[in-house]
């Protein structure tokens, strides 16, 4: 198994055992399902700008373990995004509602993080949560798929 703390690697070196990037899509994976479970308690606390940021990073961490997958390499959020449309959206593999929602996920926690004056609401937030929910289990499906043809 992938020694989190020693590993070299990073987004931008491909060069991985076949066993090291399965660890590293599976951290992947289990970290988007984590981020996703915190929004339990940041809603408790109605911390709504958090809550968009987590709901962008649990799909920020998943979409990362599909490109990882698939070996594209990304080094920034945007880098993520244009993949994520290049290679899953534009070819339909994802849905265009899927890729929209990604792209104002982006825009909300980036937003939420950096604009002053400017909180996101409950009403805001929590129409996303499903979404995101079935965005997850689609691209876990995506990845599982891809194990058991052999890819």
């Amino acid at each position: 198994m992938l020694n989190r703390k020693k590993s070299s690697y990073s987004r931008t070196n491909m060069t991985l055992s076949s066993t090291d990037r399965e660890a590293i899509i599976s951290y992947r994976l289990e970290r988007a399902k984590n981020t996703f479970a915190e929004l339990r308690y940041v809603i408790k606390g109605g911390y709504w700008n958090l809550a968009a940021n987590r709901l962008y990073y649990s799909a920020f961490y998943a979409c990362i373990a599909l490109l990882l997958k698939n070996q594209i390499v990304t080094t920034s959020h945007a880098g993520v995004n244009r993949m994520m449309n290049l290679h899953f959206i534009q070819t339909g593999i994802l849905s265009e509602e899927e890729g929209k929602l990604l792209k104002r996920l982006f825009r909300m926690r980036q937003t939420g993080d950096y604009d002053d004056l400017m909180d996101w609401d409950e009403e805001d937030v929590l129409p996303y949560i499903p979404k995101v929910e079935n965005l997850l289990s689609r691209i876990s499906e995506l990845i599982n798929e891809r194990v058991e043809s052999g890819e």
